[in-house]
């Protein structure tokens, strides 16, 4: 026996080495790894190596006592949670299993897949296909818990946004090549109307109490607020260049538009609000910020909207209930997504032109150091349904990075398609 000797854990897959070099603690839910012997002569050549090994499995061992259960929930036998990921290059959604944190599978859909919404009552996910230059839009309708395409609903052109009314029956689509938005029924499949909007509209949001429809209209530089049961546009607003995102407050009093090919941010007080009683749509001011606001990353409990800010690497931070704009904070090369925990105390930004998302202290006012290293070009954020991972999206190496929120710290990165750009995540139970 004394010519050969035990290698160091070498593990069968790809994946899995890379889930042990980056979270030690992950290692302990791995299968058992393959054992390879060499000979004295190697291990006579290689002794520092040999060295250097033993003592990184050392401190493996030693960081595997600190894990703790409650860093990896134990879940019902029906329990479900997955990621859908839409992959704009390759036409297809990955699916990530969060529960145990690993790639499903890839599922085909339309050409150019660019936004992705989950049910809030139902196990389905709704993926918007943007079509090709020649074709109209479609939405694929994912069963959630067969992991496959059920129904495909016909759009009109290059359709870019969704959202979902509360009760998960509705879907409001902005198809930008159509100036029109359209109302699909979910349930039985179709579209059941279609509403002019300006001119390039890209994105478009429901109020929570499900009275009011709000448009960007980007080339069109102003913003629609529809009558969602009329089903008509009931005010026009003007004056937001390069309109680009909306988010309307938990009570419904109130939307705010970044004005993206400027430096200011729209507020609108909506019609029918306890601020409004009786009075039509009002704008009540223009707000400025940073240039180039292209995203708006509200606080769950309504009191604070964060400005994404892409061309001045920042973010600005406007008091919800007052329209004052409180600062603005230097976050990193190209923030272009924003988003803010359930206890309201931390807000994550994906920095495109860069690898990495920073972490903003809202309480403290302060940018928390240092940022988190993920992939390249991260564009798009979600939590886990725990909200012990918030889930990264980078674009440009086409992966997902996993992160802890808890430390902040890198947990695993999984493969996507080609060009990934939007995520929803849903968890259910099986019957």
């Amino acid at each position: 026996m004394s010519g050969l000797a035990i290698s160091p854990v070498i593990l069968s897959e790809q994946s899995e080495s890379k889930n042990l070099l980056l979270d030690p603690c992950r290692a302990s839910k791995l299968r058992a790894p393959s054992i390879r012997l060499f000979s004295g002569e190697w291990v006579g050549s290689h002794k520092s190596t040999l060295a250097g090994l033993l003592f990184s499995g050392i401190l493996v061992l030693l960081s595997l006592t600190a894990c703790r259960s409650h860093d990896f929930p134990q879940y019902a036998p029906n329990y479900r949670e997955y990621a859908y990921i839409t992959n704009g290059g390759s036409a297809t959604v990955t699916v990530l299993d969060v529960a145990n944190v690993r790639v499903d599978r890839e599922i085909p859909v339309g050409e150019n897949p660019v936004a992705v919404a989950a049910s809030p009552t139902r196990a389905e996910v709704y993926v918007v296909n943007e079509g090709d230059d020649a074709g109209h839009g479609s939405i694929s309708v994912i069963d959630a818990e067969k992991n496959a395409v059920a129904a495909t609903i016909a759009l009109h052109r290059r359709p870019v946004s969704i959202d979902l009314n509360a009760a998960g029956t509705l879907a409001y689509v902005a198809n930008s090549e159509s100036n029109s938005v359209s109302i699909v029924d979910l349930r039985a499949r179709q579209e059941i109307a279609e509403i002019g909007a300006g001119e390039q509209p890209v994105a478009a949001r429901i109020s929570p109490d499900g009275r009011s429809l709000v448009v960007a209209n980007s080339r069109g530089n102003s913003v629609s607020v529809i009558d969602a049961s009329a089903r008509a546009v009931r005010s026009i607003f003007d004056n937001c260049p390069g309109a680009a995102d909306v988010a309307i407050l938990p009570d419904s009093t109130k939307a705010f538009v970044a004005c993206s090919a400027g430096h200011q941010v729209m507020a609108i007080a909506l019609a029918g609000s306890k601020f409004n009683p009786g009075q039509p749509d009002r704008l009540e001011s223009l707000l400025d910020v940073g240039r180039a606001p292209v995203h708006l990353a509200l606080k769950p409990d309504g009191g604070e909207v964060f400005v994404s800010n892409s061309l001045d690497n920042s973010i600005s931070e406007i008091y919800a209930n007052t329209d004052d704009v409180a600062g603005a904070y230097l976050m990193g090369d190209d923030p272009v997504r924003g988003l803010v925990s359930s206890d309201n105390a931390l807000l994550y930004v994906a920095n495109f032109r860069s690898q990495y998302v920073t972490a903003y202290s809202i309480e403290d006012g302060k940018r928390l150091s240092p940022s988190i290293h993920v992939g390249d070009g991260p564009v798009a954020l979600a939590f886990s349904n725990s909200g012990l991972l918030i889930l990264v999206v980078d674009n440009r190496s086409a992966d997902v990075t996993v992160v802890r929120t808890k430390t902040l710290s890198l947990f695993t990165i999984l493969p996507t398609g080609r060009s990934p750009n939007a995520i929803a995540v849903k968890a259910f139970t099986t019957h």
